[in-house]
Formats: C-alpha cells, sequence, structure tokens
C-alpha cells in the first residue's frame, strides 16, 4: 500500500479480519460480515524509527498502549468498499505523522483590537462601580 512517495507498507504487514456492520441492512446485517476490523502493528513494520516514534507519539486513540493502530471500517454494505475505506483511513493516520508541524508566526494584536479590549474593561468597570453605589445597572 503506498502512503505517499517515499514511504509504502508491504500488504502482509496488514492484517483484516472481518466483522458484523451495525446499522441498516434489514436480515443481511445479522448474517454478513462486511465490517473490516484492520490492525497495523507499528513496532513491526518496515517504516523508519522517526516515523514510527512519530506515529506513537500521536494522541490518537486508534493507537493502542502495545502500539498497533486498530481501526473499523463499517460504513458502507460491501466487504470490499469497506477494506478499501479503512486503509484509506490508515494511510491518512501516517499521513499526519509525516507531514511536517507548521511553526506559528508571533503576531502582534492590532491597535484597534487592543482598543476595543480596554473600552469594554471600562465599560464592565463602570457598570459595577454604579452597582456598588445605587445597586442598579444604570449606564
Amino acid at each position: 500500500m503506498k502512503i505517499s512517495d517515499y514511504i509504502s507498507i508491504p500488504d502482509a504487514s496488514i492484517e483484516f479480519y472481518p466483522i458484523r456492520s451495525r446499522g441498516p441492512g434489514g436480515q443481511n446485517v445479522n448474517k454478513v460480515s462486511s465490517g473490516v476490523h484492520i490492525r497495523f502493528d507499528i513496532h513491526a513494520s518496515d517504516l523508519s524509527d522517526e516515523i514510527k516514534a512519530k506515529l506513537l507519539s500521536l494522541n490518537d486513540r486508534r493507537i493502542t498502549r502495545q502500539g498497533i493502530i486498530v481501526i473499523k471500517a463499517m460504513t458502507f454494505r460491501s466487504a470490499a468498499k469497506n477494506r478499501e475505506n479503512g486503509l484509506e483511513r490508515l494511510a491518512e493516520v501516517i499521513r499526519s505523522a509525516v507531514r511536517p508541524v507548521k511553526k506559528r508566526k508571533p503576531t502582534r494584536p492590532t491597535r484597534a483590537s487592543k482598543d476595543r479590549r480596554l473600552d469594554l474593561k471600562n465599560r464592565r468597570s463602570r457598570v459595577k462601580a454604579l452597582r456598588q453605589i445605587t445597586g442598579k445597572d444604570e449606564w
């Protein structure tokens, strides 16, 4: 399976397990296992150590403590479409780890935004000061 121009995963390292899908489908949903459970072991994969470390550091509930990515695909009624959908979602998880993190450019608040903030603070202060004096909200 091709992830990007530089990264690919052999199909042998991905495990597929058929599961029963939920949702509509009539009587067929109780008989046919059209959903797919996809498991990918990060530690046993052929990925570089850098990519493995990035994958393991992701805060993603689909990655277990043992370093296995688990994806349940049961959106479609056919097993082939669910398998394809699951593989695409697995590829997206790996792509998200490889994607470089954009560095934040520090910005400053504009003068107008500072003035608006200070104006709101002054108004609020006046309202509270009036409450102490009169006990009412008067402008």
